[in-house]
């Protein structure tokens, strides 16, 4: 009998996208951005967290 509670695998592409939003969120704790780096820096945390449906 199988589980009902199928969870897909987890894939190499998910894991990148986890590694990236976590350079991303490294990137923004730096002391030294401007303002212009940390938009730029929550734009592409958006973009990520959307791809993976965090948004």
């Amino acid at each position: 009998m199988q589980p009902e509670n199928k969870t897909s695998p987890y894939t190499c592409r998910e894991y990148r996208e986890e590694m990236i939003l976590l350079s991303l969120q490294k990137k923004l704790s730096a002391p030294d951005l401007t303002l212009k780096e940390k938009e730029q820096l929550l734009t592409e945390i958006a973009r990520v967290e959307a791809r993976m449906g965090m948004d």
